[in-house]
């Protein structure tokens, strides 16, 4: 399996959409997603056929810039892989919601597919230079897609997004140069991951560089307080960037918290443990409660997002193995929800020309499909047995209780607690949108979801409930890695 082509089919996708006439840049951008999410399910398949599973596959290391020990280094393990699949789920979805875009077609494929192919290249990479290259790579199309396809408070939400992750970013480079630094004095610089692992920091220099990489990375995951870009982000996105934002951008984030700063730095995890709980319940529990106070349904679910992911961090911080998969389960488990939810929302949205749930209503009457998806995107989120919603969350909660101390089981308490608001501001939701009488007289000649629309949900309400039903290929895959990777931190 050539790990290379996961960066090359991107690229030569984008050079056909800027190549191609604006009539067809579409039908390239979901050839190419398409050939990548084939790519992906292949390289599952041959991952899960290994004898061991649970080391780095599929390396591959070129010199990239020699004189400062800068690789081309690349190889996946199943954590990585999840990601990759997800990413390419959400992208071929994302493609598929976008297809009536008529403003700038070619540019806005384009630059959907240029925020995939740093995700992809993120997710491969196993050298920090590598990686961060990737990770900024994402940026501008980022702030594009939101300033020139958006709604609303567009240009300072895109703009308020932007200086937020490039501060993070600072954060996290900060921490880059201080591992290169810090193996410089011990022999040999490296960016390398797996060199890294084996650095012998003390525990101040541990204590220095760790906040520097976990908080950078969790302001792409919006770990409260540095949560306050995405709302305003995802709400004023077009639908494939919110899409995409949430379902995966913020995945960025809790990935760089887990396989970077945590793997890297396990000593100085565990002692900042304590306030990384603290800030994820706080996160978890002020997610959901603003969230009861949307009226715009894109805010509410942009809100619900902050609080979901909230779980991420509590998995990753409570350091045993099955809170530690249950994060990676909530990862892949919200990114696919959270782009259901956005892709059904915007798809009301264009038909209704409003998000304000009051003044919908009946609404499953006319649109029985986009209904339908409207209420599993839902029950998803609020963590229906069935749904992968309930298996990722479930897995974080049994994996935290395990710690037997007080302190631990407090916070899983009251993280479990905010299931009960999830469920008020989701029926709530569900009720004000689809039943009751229609409001509207010209809401009565609505149309329902198109081919591509249904195709879309459909591969989101699929992945859902593969994850939901049949949970166990993956998460024993993900547990084998997690307990190599951080043996050495789990309890």
């Amino acid at each position: 399996m050539n790990l290379s082509l996961l960066i090359l089919i991107p690229a030569l996708t984008l050079l056909g959409i800027l190549l191609a006439p604006a009539k067809i840049a579409r039908a390239i951008a979901l050839g190419g997603s398409f050939a990548q999410l084939g790519l992906a399910l292949g390289m599952l398949f041959a991952y899960m056929g290994l004898h061991d599973a649970s080391h780095l596959a599929f390396e591959e290391t070129h010199v990239w810039f020699a004189q400062w020990n800068i690789n081309y280094h690349i190889g996946v393990d199943a954590i990585s892989i999840a990601m990759i699949l997800l990413t390419s789920v959400v992208l071929v979805a994302g493609v598929l919601v976008s297809w009536n875009i008529e403003n700038k077609t070619k540019e806005f494929f384009f630059l959907l597919v240029m925020l995939a192919t740093g995700a992809f290249g993120f997710f491969i990479s196993q050298d920090l230079f590598t990686q961060f290259f990737f990770f900024e790579l994402a940026v501008i199309p980022k702030f594009l897609l939101i300033a020139i396809w958006g709604s609303g408070k567009k240009e300072y939400a895109a703009m308020k997004l932007v200086l937020m992750l490039m501060g993070g970013s600072s954060l996290v480079l900060i921490g880059i140069l201080g591992f290169y630094f810090y193996s410089s004095q011990a022999g040999t610089p490296s960016f390398d991951l797996t060199a890294l692992s084996h650095l012998s920091l003390t525990h101040e220099q541990q204590m220095f560089l760790f906040p520097m990489l976990f908080a950078g990375f969790a302001v792409l995951s919006a770990m409260f307080p540095f949560h306050t870009w995405a709302p305003d982000g995802h709400s004023s996105a077009p639908t494939a960037a919110s899409m995409f934002l949430a379902g995966i951008s913020m995945k960025l984030g809790g990935y760089g918290c887990l396989r970077v700063a945590v793997y890297l730095l396990p000593d100085a995890a565990r002692a900042y443990s304590p306030y990384i709980i603290t800030l994820a319940c706080i996160g978890i529990l002020y997610g959901a409660f603003v969230t009861l106070k949307q009226s715009d349904i894109k805010l509410m679910n942009a809100y619900s997002s902050v609080s979901h992911c909230g779980f991420v961090v509590l998995g990753i911080a409570m350091f045993t193995r099955t809170a530690m998969t249950g994060a990676v389960l909530q990862m892949i488990s919200h990114g696919v929800m959270t782009a259901l939810f956005f892709a059904v929302i915007g798809m009301i949205y264009e038909r209704s020309h409003t998000r304000i749930g009051s003044e919908m209503g009946g609404l499953f009457k006319v649109m029985p499909f986009l209904g339908a998806v409207f209420i599993i995107a839902g029950l998803t989120s609020l963590g229906l047995p069935g749904f992968s919603g309930f298996v990722a969350e479930m897995t974080v909660f049994v994996g935290s209780f395990q710690n037997a101390d007080l302190f631990h089981r407090m916070a899983t308490i009251i993280a479990t607690a905010s299931i009960v608001v999830t469920a008020v501001y989701i029926l709530r939701a569900v009720g004000t949108t689809l039943w009751g009488p229609i409001k509207k007289a010209e809401f009565e000649k609505l149309t329902d979801a198109t081919w591509n629309e249904k195709l879309a949900a459909g591969m989101l309400v699929a992945s859902i409930v593969i994850l939901g039903t049949m949970p166990l290929w993956l998460s024993d895959m993900i547990g084998k890695t997690t307990e190599v990777l951080f043996g050495n931190v789990i309890k």
